[in-house]
């Protein structure tokens, strides 16, 4: 609790910043600088460096090294837009777990808004939670775009991409690509924004829509990032089939997803989430077998799995060419 709000405290008070830019400075001098109490901030820094998020010599505080990416707003690794959702919309729903425990889910939800109704309220909202999906998957999704090797795709429909982190990754990597984000209207200007930052014009587009109401545009190649998570197993092969339904023959289904070891022992950051996604969705997480499971439901064929050096793994399925899908028919 006490290291969550200090992240969140320093960033905003533009500790980090302050300390990116000079390297390192005293209490005194960050307090000025900042126009900040030194007696509190000082608090703080000896907080923060007895987590190990700064190094402390003799009253002098700089940011640790390997720290340094994830504080840092100029790096694409920057997580402090997450901590920032987990303490202005994760943490207060903590709470409910008891009811969960004494009720279950459903009864206690009963009454409460649907979950993205709640983290779609307004548009503070909205922004708050694309930054922290940006922060969680931008610098992975290069990664698992290049995993995905998505040299013979010509039209990706990233469904529920948000503000387009691995939309943009797929684009600078494959020339080729046009992606159009399929996700709800309140997302569009964010989106044009990101298109915009990054120079990528007409090829990263944008689809309004709801894809429990709506079809989902055509294309032969569908991303599925954080998304399946959110949703139970039967919700998520009918996305899955909308999907297959949408897919050109030939084209492939891309699921980017932590997932638990065959176990289900671990590792320690899905079970931390899959507990999250029990009080923020109506998901959980799963194993790589449980995926390919889903896929198989869905119509899609051939699975693999394919981990990154990171918590955000790809699991890919493909739809069946004209030929096969005849010759399955007969």
């Amino acid at each position: 609790m006490y290291a969550t709000h200090a992240l969140h405290v320093a960033d905003r008070h533009g500790v980090f910043a302050h300390l990116t830019r000079h390297g390192g400075d005293s209490a005194g001098k960050i307090a000025a600088a900042l126009a900040v109490d030194e007696d509190t901030l000082e608090r703080l820094l000896l907080v923060l460096s007895s987590f190990g998020v700064l190094d402390a010599d003799g009253g002098h505080y700089a940011l640790a090294a390997d720290v340094r990416p994830y504080v840092d707003r100029d790096d694409p690794r920057y997580l402090m837009g997450f901590v920032d959702h987990l303490i202005g919309d994760t943490a207060d729903q903590f709470g409910r777990l008891n009811g969960y425990l004494h009720k279950g889910k459903a009864e206690t939800d009963r009454d409460t808004p649907a979950p993205f109704e709640s983290i779609y309220r307004d548009d503070e909202s909205v922004g708050r939670f694309l930054k922290a999906m940006w922060g969680l998957s931008h610098h992975v999704s290069h990664e698992l775009a290049a995993l995905a090797d998505l040299g013979d795709s010509r039209q990706l429909i990233d469904v529920g991409g948000a503000s387009g982190p691995f939309s943009v990754a797929a684009l600078q990597a494959f020339p080729q690509l046009r992606s159009t984000v399929f996700d709800l209207p309140q997302v569009g200007p964010h989106l044009a924004a990101r298109a915009t930052e990054h120079g990528l014009g007409d090829r990263l587009d944008f689809a309004a829509g709801d894809f429990f109401h709506d079809p989902l545009p055509a294309g032969d190649c569908f991303a599925f990032g954080y998304i399946l998570s959110d949703w139970d197993d039967e919700t998520c092969v009918t996305l899955l089939r909308k999907a297959h339904d949408a897919c050109l023959p030939g084209g492939r289904v891309l699921i980017m997803e932590r997932l638990f070891d065959d176990d289900r022992g671990g590792p320690l950051a899905t079970a931390v989430m899959n507990l999250s996604m029990h009080v923020e969705t109506e998901g959980r997480h799963r194993t790589a077998a449980e995926y390919l499971d889903l896929l198989r439901q869905a119509g899609f064929t051939d699975g693999t799995v394919r981990r990154s050096s990171g918590d955000k793994h790809l699991v890919i399925g493909l739809r069946a060419g004209r030929e096969t899908e005849r010759a399955t028919e007969r």
